[in-house]
């Protein structure tokens, strides 16, 4: 269900405002994290959440983020609905152990005698010269869990209705935000918006090729679209919008439509996402395809600090029209 009025937002703005609400709406809904309180999220998501609801449903926690997936683990199965803060996804190395042996698994070993429904909110990705442990894209640790939602919204629109949708769920979702996402703005639905976990949207229509694009790579996809445009090329976007489940019908109409896909996400190639999108689309829409998925990502390294590396290691919209180019030149 969607509001019918809009407002401007940035990324981080709707993100809050799909808390407030959903604070508003349900009070088992609480909020915990590193500095989520008196600071208001690294990113300032939490920010005016403790003033409003108070140090009982936004809790400051101290740094031990396996502790805190695990406090918010028991908080789930006493009845509350808790939204964990993960900083940096780089930091859910920590936290893994909670994640994938109890919050993924403890709905199934207890044969559906309990439910799970914990939200962990992270933000993961490159692009603003924080090093190797402050910039990774590890949503393919998450999305390889079964019993886990992992969800990554590209714009302000998706990440209130995707963080909604999250928050009323009983089963635990992950939510992957993008850090250079946080300060971009776009029209976001007033009131309720959801937008249903496990859909993919074509976000361009298009004839000549398919992008399939996660994340903060849609705008990049969309400015590679344009580009292609001018050249006579017609390239429909796809956002995939959730890892987890993946939307292949989706994904696959658009493979079929165009015969050519390129994949792009910003994570590293081997065994990351891209790997899983080209290989389901391959085997649902092989008999449309005119040449072989291609995939594009980061560079298989750790991610510099140094500015001129980083972008010498992330891919982007150049990458992407240059991929696409490739692709139509190789299959006229």
């Amino acid at each position: 269900m969607t509001g019918t009025t809009t407002a401007r937002m940035t990324y981080a703005q709707a993100l809050n405002d799909a808390l407030r609400l959903e604070m508003l709406a349900d009070d088992r809904v609480v909020v915990l994290g590193e500095d989520v309180g008196r600071y208001g999220g690294v990113f300032s998501v939490t920010r005016g959440l403790m003033d409003e609801f108070g140090a009982d449903r936004v809790l400051d926690t101290p740094i031990s983020e396996n502790g805190i997936v695990g406090a918010a683990m028991g908080m789930a199965m006493s009845g509350l609905r808790p939204v964990v803060e993960i900083m940096y996804t780089d930091f859910l190395c920590l936290a893994l152990d909670s994640i994938a042996n109890g919050v993924a698994a403890f709905p199934f070993a207890y044969n559906g005698q309990v439910t799970m429904p914990v939200v962990v909110r992270t933000q993961g990705g490159a692009g603003i010269n924080a090093g190797p442990q402050h910039s990774k894209s590890l949503e393919a640790w998450t999305a390889h869990l079964p019993g886990l939602h992992t969800v990554l919204p590209s714009n302000p629109a998706d990440a209130k209705g995707l963080l909604t949708a999250a928050l009323r769920s009983d089963e635990p979702v992950i939510l992957v935000e993008h850090k250079l996402l946080y300060s971009t703005e776009g029209e976001v639905p007033s009131g309720e918006h959801l937008v249903p976990l496990g859909t993919a949207q074509v976000v361009r229509p298009g004839t000549d090729a398919t992008v399939l694009a996660l994340s903060r790579m849609v705008p990049e996809a969309l400015v590679a679209a344009a580009r292609l445009a001018e050249q006579g090329l017609d390239c429909e976007v796809v956002d995939v919008r959730s890892l987890r489940p993946l939307d292949v019908a989706t994904l696959a109409a658009s493979a079929r439509r165009t015969g050519r896909v390129v994949v792009a996400a910003e994570a590293w190639v081997r065994y990351g996402p891209s790997a899983e999108i080209a290989a389901a689309v391959t085997e649902s829409a092989f008999d449309d395809l005119r040449a072989p998925v291609v995939r594009l990502g980061s560079l298989g390294v750790p991610y510099p600090a140094s500015p001129a590396l980083e972008q010498a290691v992330l891919p982007d919209a150049a990458a992407i029209q240059q991929a696409v180019e490739q692709l139509v030149k190789r299959t006229p």
